[in-house]
């Protein structure tokens, strides 16, 4: 594909989409790393509490309150673990598929420089190659006839053999 002058091919394509994984990982690291900051972060008011104005005579404090607040700092400690606790799977969940989509980049990029090692053997073959023979070589390391490739490139068909025989050579070689 072509813009504004640039070449942009599959290399480029997979280079951008390996640097918007790296920059999401990132992203998700620092959002981590802001909320183990908070986890150990104490809430600290921003105005100064004022001192209780204590009552000349101190209030009655029932029992049956006091096992309440006791419930209840309970509940609060209960649902802050299981908060803390959901945090961590849906962060766990979220790594792992991370490392998924990291692994299947990972094979892309080794399909990708296996295709671009058998191209650049079949340039290489062609270079070797006569000019004359070039366009023969091209055809044998494509896969067609002899037959065919005599009759195309003008050449006799033993000539034409002894090309793919030479293709198949640095196949196995290269």
């Amino acid at each position: 594909m072509e813009l504004a002058g640039v070449t942009l091919g599959l290399r480029e394509a997979v280079i951008g989409l390996i640097t918007l994984v790296a920059c999401y990982i990132i992203f998700v690291l620092l959002r981590m790393y802001r909320l183990h900051s908070r986890a150990g972060q104490v809430a600290v008011p921003r105005e100064p509490i004022p001192a209780p104005v204590e009552p000349a005579v101190p209030p009655e404090v029932p029992a049956a309150v006091e096992p309440d607040r006791a419930a209840s700092d309970d509940w609060e400690r209960a649902s802050r673990g299981m908060a803390d606790e959901m945090l961590r799977h849906s962060l766990e969940q979220e790594f792992d598929q991370l490392r998924d989509e990291v692994d299947a980049m990972r094979g892309e990029l080794a399909a990708l420089r296996t295709d671009m090692q058998q191209e650049l053997a079949h340039l290489r073959a062609a270079q070797t190659v006569s000019p004359i023979y070039g366009d023969a070589m091209q055809m044998a390391a494509a896969g067609y006839e002899p037959a065919m490739i005599a009759e195309r490139c003008g050449i006799a068909r033993a000539e034409a053999e002894l090309v793919v025989a030479l293709a198949k050579s640095q196949e196995r070689g290269g």
